[in-house]
């Protein structure tokens, strides 16, 4: 099965930065890439805020340029919030949205993250007209949208999160499903295996210790594969049962992190990752 698997690093596990402290890179994009790539990487992740500042002194044509040149295959584009509210706060998000769904279209992304961070009061009609919405207009662009629950979220939980992407009737558009979710939130694998296909956009994997661990440590809070208390194994046979295919992301941040090399990150989380795929 190892021969098969193909890894995405994301944005944070090679920023150089706590995601607390900011949200743009230490580390030139070309740079990243190219470290990525050369660790075995076949795809990115990059934040809102980064590609911003990216683009200050780069395109969109030239940063594909760059990922192709590396053999980039797969990329990531988050964070979306605010979607789903009105006033100032979506006039924000509406903003942001068009940003994302145009770099989504020039670097041919493999989707668009969604989501909250503030717990935010909504209604399920609410959220499925403005999904629905959402993932209509990122149909222009070829774009598919991924919402990813967590604790922080307006969803809290995998069986809400799917009776939204299934009622809205979006056909790109689902859920991406980040194992430190499943475990902080008690979600039961065979929850996670009876997920249908069609709404698994993305899965995520990384370790940690859970809360009265004696390793739970909140400045270490995602580590590397191997380095915690997460059944990962577990975790990925209950993704395969669903009939996932796709790449496999890393998502990995803690602070003492933030001063290894670009080379040092990518190589450990391609490593600690892919061992996890041996039988």
């Amino acid at each position: 099965m190892k021969n098969n698997i193909e890894l995405m690093n994301l944005f944070w596990t090679t920023a150089g930065i706590f995601p607390v402290t900011g949200e743009i890179s230490r580390y030139d994009f070309r740079d990243r890439v190219e470290s990525a790539a050369r660790a075995g990487f076949k795809g990115i992740g990059i934040w809102h805020t980064d590609l911003e500042c990216t683009l200050q002194h780069s395109t969109l044509k030239e940063m594909k340029t760059i990922l192709s040149d590396n053999g980039i295959q797969y990329v990531e584009l988050e964070f979306l919030t605010d979607w789903f509210v009105t006033g100032a706060r979506r006039a924000e998000s509406d903003s942001r949205k068009r940003r994302l769904l145009k770099a989504s279209e020039a670097l041919g992304a493999k989707h668009v993250k969604i989501g909250d961070f503030y717990n935010t009061p909504y209604s399920m009609p609410q959220l499925v007209e403005s999904f629905a919405a959402l993932c209509k207009e990122a149909e222009d662009y070829g774009a598919t949208i991924g919402f990813e629950f967590m604790a922080s979220a307006m969803i809290g939980n995998l069986k809400d999160s799917l009776a939204m992407v299934e009622a809205s009737g979006a056909k790109n558009g689902g859920v991406i499903v980040d194992i430190v979710h499943i475990m902080m939130l008690g979600i039961p694998f065979e929850e996670v295996s009876r997920i249908p296909l069609q709404y698994l956009i993305n899965v995520e994997l990384n370790d940690g210790a859970l809360p009265g661990s004696p390793r739970h440590d909140p400045s270490r809070a995602r580590r590397f594969c191997g380095e915690g208390d997460f059944d990962i194994k577990g975790f990925i046979q209950a993704v395969n049962q669903t009939g996932y295919t796709g790449p496999w992301a890393v998502e990995v941040f803690s602070e003492e992190l933030v001063d290894w090399s670009l080379d040092e990150l990518n190589i450990e989380a391609f490593n600690t990752t892919m061992a996890q795929f041996e039988d």
